[in-house]
């Protein structure tokens, strides 16, 4: 299950879509609004997406673990629109056998989403709005 939303993360509810009577462990990864980013301090975040594809996007990272860990249950669920400090951005939820591959699934999982998926942040501090991760390269 992989899907994009735009209400408040049910950690629990995703967790649960997971979770099997096999599984001997139900590994979780939950992202939240942290309220400092390189010395800054953050009062909120807006996260948007190319939804289409961000959905493509995820539907192959679920794919992915599917392939490489032996889980029984993977859920992807991530956050756009506006999000306050310490509210939940991104979940990856995993069921295996055993907690070491659950732990590993995990990890792949979101560290693939920001590697492939389109969505974008930007951030809103004291001074100002900026997007954040969007850097472009100016010469090669």
């Amino acid at each position: 299950m992989h899907r994009l939303v735009r209400e408040p993360l049910d950690c629990a509810r995703i967790m649960a879509s997971v979770t099997a009577p096999g599984a001997g462990a139900v590994c979780v990864f939950v992202g939240t609004v942290r309220n400092h980013n390189e010395g800054r301090s953050v009062l909120r975040i807006e996260y948007e997406a190319y939804e289409e594809m961000a959905l493509e996007q995820l539907a192959a990272v679920e794919a992915e673990i599917h392939q490489r860990f032996p889980v029984t249950g993977v859920a992807i669920v991530h956050r756009l629109g506006l999000l306050e400090v310490g509210e939940a951005s991104v979940v990856v939820a995993v069921s295996t056998g055993h907690r070491d591959e659950g732990f590993a699934a995990c990890r792949y999982g979101i560290d693939r989403i920001k590697e492939l998926v389109p969505i974008w942040k930007k951030e809103f501090t004291d001074s100002g709005a900026s997007w954040v991760g969007m850097q472009v390269r100016t010469s090669w």
